[in-house]
């Protein structure tokens, strides 16, 4: 085949090459589809948005389905948002949410909600369908020391001028359960409670405990009350065993002291027999003395003996007695 002949195979691969890469880099379906639901939007300007690697559908669909909605919306708000790192197609939903329910909605303020981190789709939701938090079991003890666990649920509607800046379902979770521990602590008695459970949302509710939150609180409504310890009768019995126990270490180391100072005087008894003993051994060396200085005659010396003799026999008689009248 001569080069006459290839040359207009080569020119169809190359106009099917340059087409494709044209579809390609070019989305001529999305232009077609923008025209047709009545969006003006230039090729250049989808070919800007793919040099500026933004993905076209993420902003010309959103823009067809704002302009069917009638939203006054263009591409480059669009297209800013996407470049911050907003969801366009969630902030379109929500703009055409809140016009069906006659919210007052700005693409800005909507544009700042969701690059604040905040679903703005669910915040104008919840305005029109608002919703309900349920609190776990809050302890209260009242006056009378018993412990009352109540369980609120509260109907809050988002309020869109505070959802930037504003506390979550956290914060107000937090402040009813402080009101709720409130106003449990300041009755008298569980009884009243129980009997009154209206007067809990009635105090709550009058704190204003939705200032400086993304929502607003409705109602208040207590779901469940339960009855739980007997703190007072509790703290009292571990009271009591603190006491007793404090007392019984005094009384110990009242024993120690004494069983210490026992043994100190039967320590001292011992010294004294000793010293007794002692002075005793120093008799016959004062007797043979005696008798060497002529001081003690023989007589005398017999004398003594004697004494001593009939001494111990009475001593014996006496220890043989006693044995006899304790038998």
């Amino acid at each position: 085949m001569t080069i006459e002949g290839l040359l207009p195979i080569i020119l169809v691969g190359i106009i099917i090459i340059a087409v494709a890469v044209l579809f390609t880099f070019i989305p001529v379906m999305l232009w077609i589809s923008a025209l047709a639901a009545g969006v003006r939007v230039s090729i250049f300007t989808l070919v800007g948005m793919r040099l500026r690697r933004v993905v076209p559908s993420r902003v010309i669909n959103p823009l067809i389905k704002a302009h069917k909605a009638g939203i006054d919306v263009n591409t480059n708000q669009l297209e800013s948002h996407y470049l911050a790192g907003g969801n366009v197609d969630r902030v379109v939903n929500a703009l055409i949410a809140a016009q069906r329910a006659n919210i007052e909605l700005s693409f800005e303020r909507c544009a700042a909600i969701d690059l604040a981190g905040r679903d703005v789709l669910d915040a104008v939701q919840m305005s029109v369908n608002p919703k309900v938090i349920e609190t776990p079991f809050i302890a209260g003890i009242a006056m009378d020391g018993i412990e009352v666990k109540a369980k609120a649920r509260i109907t809050v509607r988002a309020n869109i001028d505070r959802l930037v800046g504003g506390a979550g379902e956290e914060t107000v979770i937090a402040r009813v359960g402080e009101g709720i521990v409130s106003t449990i602590g300041s009755s008298s008695s569980h009884s009243e409670v129980l009997e009154n459970p209206d007067k809990i949302s009635h105090n709550v509710l009058s704190k204003g405990l939705d200032a400086g939150t993304a929502f607003e609180i409705l109602s208040i409504d207590i779901a469940d009350i339960d009855i739980g310890k007997n703190i007072g009768a509790l703290l009292q019995m571990d009271q009591a065993e603190a006491d007793k126990n404090i007392a019984q270490a005094k009384a110990e180391e009242r024993r120690a002291m004494a069983v210490a100072q026992e043994q100190e005087m039967i320590a001292k008894v011992q010294e004294m027999q000793a010293k007794v003993v002692e002075a005793e051994a120093d008799v016959p060396l004062a007797l043979a003395e005696a008798l060497r200085s002529g001081n003690l005659g023989v007589m005398d010396y017999m004398n003594y003996k004697n004494i001593n003799a009939d001494t111990d026999m009475r001593d014996s008689i006496g220890k043989i007695s006693k044995d006899k009248e304790e038998e």
